[in-house]
């Protein structure tokens, strides 16, 4: 009888097949490259949850979904982005973690990733804190441990800001890029004795010339480099001036203390260049422009054939430049000769002869022809985008440069009462136009 009672019971119906996939994450790459590290922690204790449920229909999905190195506090993280396209095309049925925080230490990302998984039917679980996303018990539950999961990351962060700013404040070298001039040793800057006259050259440039174009363009011309091997520029040069590093100080929000390193470059050097920053950078330029050498010295000449000097007169405040003769300056007669020519007019008109000159097709092609012979791989084009460019930024270019690639290209100025005689030189256009390659 009790037999036929147990055959009349019906099959107990099948158990629905849930795939589980397990998440596990590091804020940092330390120690992954242990046998057994971390994750592999955190993958075993999920594991193993996940075979204690095999009798509810649990089973292990092959994908591993680990992301070592990234932090809680974000949700762009290569393995929970693709954990996230496979909830979303239905191959996972549970996500299964070792603790929330795992998943999430920001509650309003840790409440995105929940609307995920209820529009997709899919069951979050933690194996070291037991909860039910599906009621809304179990969401409350969830939203206390994700606020303390986040204040626990703000404090860790206060922490790491506090202890930075009390290490700055005791000169240590925090990490960070690598100043020229020096090396890292023992977490400690030590003075690059091969990079520290080139700190200090940048220095002594900018005080003689007041300005960081004409800084970086003798650097370059000298062929100084950073760390890298990278000719100089203007941003470069400018950083280097304010980095107080190179004084034995160090600086953290404003504030600024003693540092464990040795400086480098002398503090009345460093004074100096930053007096002249403290000029407004159109100031400089205006002052650098009026104290720059007169373009045309020792170039323009009278038709007797001595040169004219370059002299000056101000009246009421304004500056006049000229070129005189040798005769007025010795109070001789100039019978026939100009006595004297503005240097803005004369200078003007040879600078329009200069930009003429290297527009003309026939100036290129000589120009090209000349400058083979000492480089054969320079081609026409080189030339013609060479001196295409140099003619439209003429005018960003300080008097020193401007006046470097007048006497290139200006053989003589000879002036009479008949107007001026310019002769130009395309072998100097040649050598400008291996100048602007190798900058180039």
């Amino acid at each position: 009888m009790s037999r036929r009672q147990r055959s009349d019971q019906p099959a107990p119906a099948s158990v629905r097949k849930l795939r589980c996939a397990v998440y596990t994450r590091k804020s940092t790459d330390e120690g992954l490259d242990k046998e057994f590290n971390t994750l592999d922690a955190q993958r075993d204790a999920c594991e193993a949850y996940v075979a204690s449920q095999r009798a509810e229909g649990w089973l292990l999905v092959r994908d591993r979904y680990d992301d070592g190195g990234f932090s809680g506090g974000t949700l762009e993280r290569p393995a929970l982005r693709r954990l996230q396209a496979d909830i979303e095309q239905g191959r996972v049925d549970v996500v299964v973690v070792y603790k929330i925080d795992r998943l999430s230490r920001s509650l309003m990302d840790f409440s995105k990733l929940v609307e995920t998984f209820e529009a997709h039917g899919v069951t979050f679980v933690s194996v070291t804190q037991s909860f039910n996303t599906t009621t809304s018990m179990g969401r409350l539950t969830l939203n206390i441990l994700l606020s303390f999961a986040q204040f626990e990351r703000e404090v860790i962060g206060e922490r790491i800001r506090d202890k930075f700013a009390a290490s700055r404040a005791r000169g240590m070298w925090m990490g960070g890029r690598v100043p020229l001039g020096y090396d890292v040793r023992d977490r400690k800057l030590i003075p690059n004795e091969a990079e520290v006259p080139r700190v200090r050259r940048v220095f002594d440039l900018f005080v003689e010339t007041g300005s960081g174009v004409e800084t970086a363009r003798r650097l370059q011309a000298e062929g100084i480099t950073s760390k890298s091997g990278r000719l100089l520029n203007k941003g470069d040069v400018y950083k280097l001036l304010n980095l107080r590093t190179y004084i034995g100080e160090v600086s953290h929000k404003g504030q600024v203390f003693p540092g464990e390193h040795q400086g480098i470059v002398p503090r009345p050097l460093w004074d100096r260049a930053h007096a002249i920053l403290r000029v407004s950078p159109r100031v400089r330029a205006n002052v650098n422009r009026q104290q720059a050498p007169a373009l045309l010295r020792g170039l323009i000449f009278g038709v007797d054939g001595r040169a004219l000097s370059p002299s000056h007169c101000r009246k009421k405040g304004k500056l006049y430049r000229y070129y005189v003769a040798q005769q007025v300056l010795k109070v001789e007669q100039a019978d026939g000769l100009v006595r004297r020519i503005s240097a803005a007019q004369i200078e003007s008109a040879v600078v329009d002869q200069v930009r003429a000159l290297l527009r003309q097709p026939e100036i290129v092609v000589g120009t090209w022809l000349s400058a083979r012979a000492s480089d054969p791989s320079l081609t026409e084009r080189h030339v013609r985008d060479a001196l295409s460019k140099l003619d439209p930024l003429w005018d960003e270019l300080f008097p020193a440069e401007q006046a470097r690639i007048v006497r290139a290209l200006v053989e003589r100025v000879q002036v009479g009462p008949g107007g001026a005689d310019i002769r130009l030189r395309v072998e100097g256009l040649a050598g400008l136009v291996r100048d602007l390659e190798a900058a180039t």
